[in-house]
């Protein structure tokens, strides 16, 4: 393989933006990837360098979590360069839903390889996201979800700070537009998810795929704080049927209106308000994935 320029841009504010990316950079070289020495801003300015640089380079790689992948969605759709992604983030849901390794020396390895797989993004609003968008309780976590309270409790500072919300949330009337038909509602919280994983490892749905041309659809009705503990471990693994208030739609065009405006969170970051028109964008951009991914995706989903 002819060797590949990249862009490198690691967020240090990230949970693990301060380890050590020498023996990653090390396995990149090796493996015939070389990282240009372009100075990256800071993640506010992520997609304006993306697209001042792409002329340069063959594809970008972005350590952070899944907030800084956001930052890129635009501009990595506008570059058309395949994405490498070094999981720093704390709950790093698109890398769990793409099986990329945590640990940064394996996660350089699948760049290293050069498999790509072509992914879906959902888009609400003009605005890209990979994992989840949602209204409502998420909305309060992603919030007081701090940079401290990520580096001090990891991942268990999602259900920690949702218990806190959950005090303090009122729920609201929402009206959903999905498959040509609407339903109205009282909920505290609707996710349109069109990965696989959101909000600390919980899974949007038991068969939802990043690659399938869907969104999945899945409002929370009001409900006491223990029929929601006995809710969780259905929620955790996206088994609706078996979750007591939940209802899920599958669609790829979906409207969401809310009595008064209300914002929305797209993979752990604030980024727009309802009324929400959300749609998929298929096979929008190659990834750098393992070799498990694509044989978990069977013949129909070869690699890009």
């Amino acid at each position: 393989m002819p060797e590949r320029k990249a862009l490198l841009f690691a967020n240090v504010a990230s949970r693990q933006g301060a380890m050590d990316l020498a023996p990653a950079l090390e396995v990149l070289r090796e493996g015939g990837v070389r990282v240009l020495e372009e100075r990256p801003p800071d993640v506010r300015q992520l997609g304006a360098w993306i697209l001042a640089q792409r002329s340069a380079a063959d594809l970008v790689i972005v350590g952070g979590g899944d907030g800084t992948l956001n930052a890129a969605a635009e501009a990595l759709v506008e570059a058309g360069l395949p994405l490498g992604i070094l999981p720093l983030g704390t709950a790093n849901d698109l890398a769990r839903t793409l099986q990329i390794p945590t640990d940064l020396v394996e996660a350089s390895r699948v760049i290293a390889a050069g498999r790509t797989h072509r992914i879906d993004l959902g888009r609400v609003n003009g605005k890209y996201f990979f994992n989840v968008a949602s209204v409502g309780l998420s909305v309060h976590v992603a919030r007081e979800l701090g940079v401290e309270v990520k580096r001090r409790w990891g991942v268990l500072g999602y259900p920690l700070t949702l218990w806190r919300a959950l005090g303090r949330h009122r729920a609201f009337r929402a009206e959903i537009r999905c498959n040509g038909t609407r339903a109205r509602l009282r909920t505290i919280q609707i996710s349109v998810g069109n990965g696989r994983h959101y909000g600390g490892g919980m899974t949007i749905a038991a068969d939802a795929a990043i690659d399938d041309g869907l969104l999945d659809v899945v409002s929370l009705a009001p409900q006491g704080l223990v029929e929601l503990i006995l809710n969780l471990p259905a929620l955790r693994w996206g088994q609706h049927e078996r979750a007591a208030r939940v209802r899920h739609w599958r669609c790829r065009d979906i409207e969401i209106r809310t009595v008064r405006s209300l914002p929305i969170n797209t993979d752990g970051e604030v980024t727009t308000r309802t009324p929400a028109h959300i749609v998929v964008v298929p096979q929008a951009l190659a990834v750098h994935v393992p070799q498990s991914f694509i044989d978990s995706r069977g013949s129909d989903h070869a690699a890009g």
